[in-house]
């Protein structure tokens, strides 16, 4: 197994500045073109869908990109991303130093699925008025699932951690692009029940959710597709709807990015903070 530093892409020497272009526009895929994705490069975000705000899942590992909907559509993290957690303190929260779990890196591995996150699709860019919030609504799988980031010195910032109470809260700026390190303690499959919610320049306020399909292991990942999630990880009725609009005083991860771009230092986010919107 490959040391959690390197494939965290936190070894490297020189800082070098690295930014992640915009993402061109992408079409959909008809309902029930189910695909396995273990390699290359694929974003969650939010769509308008027939004029309805949407989770999907743009993948990039086919030309032209398509965007797919979350129920037909498997992430899998594969022995390559298999690592043993270090004896670095920083990292204990993956569990005992030594211990075998699951990284698919915020840094892009060969042979290895790379998931981040987005507001870059047109409709998206233009109709939200600052920010998305990502929120996690519950977890189901045999294992703990965690999303963190690497600040500029390499140190884990959580986002989600399936140990603490639900929901829990990510604001992700507008037309921005987002990579981090999603980590699996056991192997099988895990749901991961999603929403994204954003206040539109109209002042209406949109928001879906849905369940998000994650595999770890070398078993058959397709199981996954027929999964069935629990009711905390069941999406509710109100995906696509248009809802009153949220609560400013919500807790965000902000980060620094150009625009359309999130930019890295040394393969690692130069900037991570915890902030709280404040109400004018």
């Amino acid at each position: 197994m490959k040391p959690l530093r390197t494939i965290l892409g936190t070894t490297l020497l020189l800082p070098t500045a690295t930014v992640l272009p915009a993402t061109a526009d992408a079409q959909s895929v008809p309902p029930a073109t189910n695909s396995v994705i273990a390699d290359g490069h694929v974003d969650l975000g939010p769509r308008f869908v027939d004029g309805k705000w949407t989770i999907q899942l743009r993948d990039d590992t086919v030309d032209p990109a398509v965007w797919r909907p979350l129920e037909d559509v498997v992430i899998q993290a594969n022995s390559k991303s298999k690592v043993a957690v270090p004896a670095d303190p920083a990292y204990a929260f993956l569990g005992k130093a030594g211990q075998p779990v699951w990284v698919i890196p915020q840094v892009q591995q060969a042979g290895v699925v790379w998931p981040g996150w987005n507001t870059q699709d047109p409709q998206v860019a233009s109709r939200v008025d600052r920010e998305v919030t990502w929120s996690l609504e519950g977890v189901q799988g045999p294992g703990t699932f965690t999303l963190f980031l690497n600040s500029d010195f390499g140190k884990p910032a959580p986002v989600f951690d399936s140990r603490k109470p639900f929901p829990q809260q990510t604001g992700i700026d507008v037309n921005t692009h987002v990579h981090g390190n999603w980590t699996f303690d056991a192997q099988g499959t895990y749901l991961l029940n999603v929403a994204m919610t954003a206040k539109l320049t109209d002042g209406t306020s949109v928001t879906d959710r849905r369940t998000l399909r994650l595999y770890a292991g070398d078993g058959d990942p397709r199981t996954a597709l027929a999964a069935t999630a629990t009711p905390s990880a069941t999406p509710s009725a109100t995906a696509g709807a248009t809802i009153p609009a949220a609560d400013d005083n919500i807790p965000t991860w902000w980060i620094a990015t150009g625009a359309g771009a999130v930019v890295l230092l040394g393969a690692v986010a130069l900037i991570i903070r915890r902030t709280r919107r404040t109400t004018p």
